[in-house]
């Protein structure tokens, strides 16, 4: 295997068990495991988990723009778009139900480690926060507004991924969903000022 596939291999691996285990719980080996890698050529390329985890909060910010960019290109109107946002937890519910969030996870993990990286890894959060902004300001809210508004709908849908993973109640997900379209719904457009 070529060695930029043996890396993409390993970041591939990472990412996956950083998401199922946590990265304080995910060791060299186990990533080493996971690639079929001697601990050598493992080193080769990686020297340290912090590099790994930087290329896996790269891959995810990556990941994160190219599917905000197909949102864009496939979403009919802001409003749709915003509905692909919501959908992600209809989308991704068995994994959401067992892991968590796979941002809200990793934030939280290395905000409790303070790691260094943390910072880095909610960049993924702001990404959201402000293409949903941006989804708001196209429907007609003032730019204070459509940060609020963005906001709110970031933090509920971590809500709902950090209770569907501890209840574990798909009907759940389903009522919050609905609820989350309602609310997109209520916002069409900006309410008339007096």
């Amino acid at each position: 295997m070529p060695a930029s596939d043996t890396h993409a291999a390993i970041v591939e691996a990472a990412d996956r068990l950083f998401y199922e285990n946590g990265f304080a719980s995910t060791s060299f080996a186990d990533i080493a495991a996971a690639v079929k890698l001697s601990r050598g050529n493992f080193y080769y390329h990686f020297k340290s988990k912090d590099e790994i985890l930087a290329a896996v909060i790269a891959l995810r910010l990556e990941r994160t723009r190219q599917m905000l960019e197909r949102w864009e290109a496939e979403g009919a109107d802001s409003e749709g778009r915003i509905l692909s946002f919501i959908d992600i937890l209809i989308a991704n519910r068995a994994k959401i139900m067992r892991f968590g969030c796979p941002v809200g996870t990793l934030c939280n993990e290395l905000a409790k480690l303070d790691h260094a990286a943390g910072a880095d890894a909610a960049r993924l959060f702001t990404l959201f926060r402000d293409w949903l902004a941006r989804q708001f300001r196209a429907l007609g809210h003032s730019e204070d507004e459509a940060a609020r508004l963005a906001m709110h709908l970031l933090a509920r849908s971590q809500g709902v991924a950090t209770l569907a993973s501890s209840i574990g109640d798909e009907a759940f997900i389903d009522a919050e969903v609905t609820e989350m379209r309602g609310f997109v719904a209520a916002h069409r457009r900006p309410a008339a000022h007096a």
